[in-house]
């Protein structure tokens, strides 16, 4: 139990939250077209960092999230600037921006001494959900000790503070980005900004991009933002219940993913277990193509 307590249970509540976090606003993301806007910001926060750590010459967390933040909106903004105003088809200028800002933050990263911290570039693309551990934890009652539960690992502060936000955010303009995920014209007809609401959605996909990465890695990110949703809306033309069955899925892919990297080596005799980031990814991938061949509303059709 206590081995249990220090090593899996904050590695599996981090890859739950972060999954949960980014499925969230990952409705609002596949509904308006803007799937692989997670990927573009699970890089582009990269050169943020970087600069964020020569300013401050730290490696604090308060640091390394501001410059992050600022990069993945600074990018977000980017992209839409260069959509609206240049008139550059959406995926060319993602492509283009989250390409070149990825680019960039290599190339100071080489030079600014970050690399020889936590956040190089393996950390970055594939998390380490295994780090997450707590020495503290003595036995269940740990669960109720103030001093133990401060010592958990932070990046489940992070988590629970994205999480927190994004689903205030979500709750308090759930009409209007319904709205606007169906039908952006209607929504300016009754006085709805279709702008201001996609900025919002990439504000929280920033958030939660921000929050998730240095746990859980890019590869995870987009998969949590594109799989649970997806697999949710092949189920159901309702929003509401899309969200909380894309809730549910990333819960279960989170829960089944941890276990499978942890036990199903050992079943084979095997100590080292599979990458949990990884494995989640694909238990995630793997619900997404059951809902698409026996989903009740997107299933494959039927053959006469």
């Amino acid at each position: 139990m206590i081995s249990f307590l220090q090593i899996d249970l904050p590695a599996l509540l981090v890859g739950t939250l972060a999954a949960t976090v980014c499925a969230l606003i990952g409705n609002f993301l596949v509904l308006t077209r803007q799937s692989m806007l997670g990927d573009a910001m699970g890089h582009v926060v990269l050169p943020g960092i970087v600069i964020a750590f020569v300013l401050a010459g730290t490696t604090a967390t308060w640091a390394m999230l501001t410059g992050a933040f600022a990069a993945a909106l600074f990018s977000a903004f980017l992209v839409e600037f260069f959509r609206r105003t240049a008139r550059i088809d959406a995926s060319a200028a993602l492509g283009s921006v989250f390409t070149a800002m990825f680019a960039l933050g290599v190339l100071l990263l080489e030079q600014s001494g970050v690399a020889r911290t936590s956040f190089d570039v393996h950390h970055i693309l594939f998390g380490n959900i295994e780090t997450a551990i707590w020495p503290a934890a003595t036995g269940l009652s740990s669960l109720f000790d103030p001093v133990a539960l401060a010592s958990l690992p932070p990046q489940l502060g992070r988590l629970a503070f994205g999480l927190v936000i994004v689903a205030l955010v979500v709750i308090a303009l759930f009409k209007e980005l319904r709205v606007v995920s169906f039908d952006p014209d209607f929504a300016r007809t009754i006085g709805i900004s279709p702008q201001l609401i996609g900025a919002v959605i990439v504000s929280l996909a920033a958030l939660a991009a921000v929050v998730s990465l240095s746990a859980v890695g890019v590869i995870l990110l987009v998969a949590m933002m594109v799989c649970p949703p997806a697999t949710a809306r092949m189920l159901t033309d309702d929003l509401k219940t899309q969200v909380w069955l894309s809730l549910l899925f990333a819960l279960a892919s989170g829960v089944l993913g941890y276990a499978i990297a942890v036990l199903l080596p050992l079943a084979f005799g095997y100590e080292i277990s599979f990458g949990a980031a990884g494995t989640i990814a694909v238990v995630a991938g793997l619900f997404q193509l059951a809902a698409m061949l026996f989903g009740a509303k997107r299933g494959m059709p039927k053959t006469a």
